[in-house]
């Protein structure tokens, strides 16, 4: 016996069976046992439930869906012409009047009968017949390619390998967010920059990351730079790939390329920098006022380049080799920015003569010393903010009334 008889003959016995009393039920259930061949549990179990036996389509209870497939295809491409909007503002938007400006425009083709579904229907209900779609759209989205502007493609990507690192005036830039834990609102932020061959830095503070306040501090940065620059290297952030200073890379007469895409070793020279020389010394709290920024500021442009630059050695990777699984990494003699300077053919000798008489009047300590006060003084602005107005006011006068 094959299936299909086997499952006609338990649907003529399943009507006897269900009217039949306790010992007929044995009775039934041993004469289907010779027939079938089944096991008496298994018996029982498609005798009992109709949907074990009757899978026929004859016996299915199908009951027809109001907004059919016609409904669904009009009410996506109406969801695509209102801009993917939510199920609230595309209801309100599906009225009669739009819907035969759309079928005269023959944007949309369907009859009166699809139509009429249509201003009928419910928020819930285009939720649940745009719900396939708004998933296939935003897996499209997730995977499509996204596109850049033109300006991306005239700038040349380069790796830390293809940077010269021999020639002075390579410069990599970087911005240092100086936000906490919180990106809401302005907050200062700090333009790095480091040359990859003497490993100068230069660095300036500004509220946010303008576009035009990033061309300032470039121009800062490089008019305290002992030497002429010949190539910047930033990340890919609008910031610094932009129309503006793409256009004063071509006035000046410099090379502009930029790293690529979520690889931070392109820029190996001034990430390590951002860690040594601004976020050690800045900290990691939120500074958003013109307090902190002129104290970061007046930082930077003074003790803080000179300390960096003139005392603070530093080493270059000469070459690494892999050997057994293991990296070898060999690296030159330690020694300042400044004194890589002074060793290189590329700076005149006017300049090298302004560096010895200024290195010869700086006081290493003396340095060190005011920079730690002055991150000090940082420090207490930064408190200050915190400090309520109410309590402010009661230690204000406090202090007056013990002068007195």
């Amino acid at each position: 016996m094959n299936m299909e008889s086997r499952n006609q003959y338990l649907k003529e016995v399943r009507r006897n069976y269900i009217k039949a009393s306790k010992k007929e039920k044995g009775v039934i259930l041993t004469e289907a046992e010779k027939i079938t061949n089944l096991n008496r549990k298994t018996l029982i179990k498609k005798l009992k439930y109709i949907s074990n036996i009757d899978k026929g389509k004859e016996d299915k209870r199908r009951k027809p869906k109001y907004y059919d497939n016609k409904v669904r295809a009009v009410l996506e491409k109406l969801w695509k012409i209102f801009d993917y909007s939510c199920s609230k503002r595309l209801k309100s938007n599906l009225k009669l009047e739009m819907l035969n400006k759309l079928r005269l425009l023959n944007e949309i083709s369907c009859k009166d009968e699809v139509a009429l579904k249509i201003l009928k229907i419910s928020i819930p209900s285009i939720d649940r017949l745009l719900k396939h779609a708004k998933e296939t759209e935003k897996i499209n989205r997730k995977y499509k390619k996204k596109s850049n502007p033109l300006l991306f493609d005239k700038i040349l990507t380069k790796t830390s390998d293809e940077l010269n690192r021999n020639t002075l005036g390579i410069i990599e830039m970087d911005h240092v967010e100086h936000c906490g834990s919180n990106k809401a609102k302005d907050y200062v932020c700090t333009l790095s920059c480091t040359d990859i061959c003497s490993g100068w830095f230069e660095a300036e503070g500004m509220m946010g990351m303008g576009q035009e306040r990033t061309l300032r501090g470039v121009k800062l940065a490089r008019e305290r730079m002992p030497f002429d620059w010949k190539e910047m290297h930033p990340d890919n952030g609008t910031s610094f790939i932009n129309d503006i200073l793409y256009r004063y890379s071509l006035d000046q007469e410099l090379e502009f390329t930029r790293s690529r895409p979520y690889k931070k070793n392109d820029n190996c020279w001034v990430e390590q920098k951002n860690r040594t020389h601004v976020r050690k010394i800045i900290g990691m709290l939120r500074y958003d006022t013109k307090k902190e920024l002129d104290i970061i500021n007046d930082l930077y442009k003074n003790e803080l380049r000179l300390y960096k630059n003139f005392f603070c050695p530093c080493m270059k990777l000469i070459s690494k080799e892999r050997i057994n699984g293991k990296m070898y990494k060999k690296y030159d003699n330690p020694k300042t920015p400044y004194e890589r300077i002074m060793e290189s053919n590329e700076v005149s000798n006017e300049i090298k003569l302004k560096l010895k008489k200024q290195y010869e009047e700086l006081n290493p300590a003396e340095l060190k010393r005011v920079i730690d006060k002055k991150i000090h003084n940082l420090y207490n602005a930064y408190k200050e903010k915190k400090i309520p107005k109410k309590i402010k006011m009661k230690t204000e006068i406090k202090t007056a009334s013990v002068s007195f």
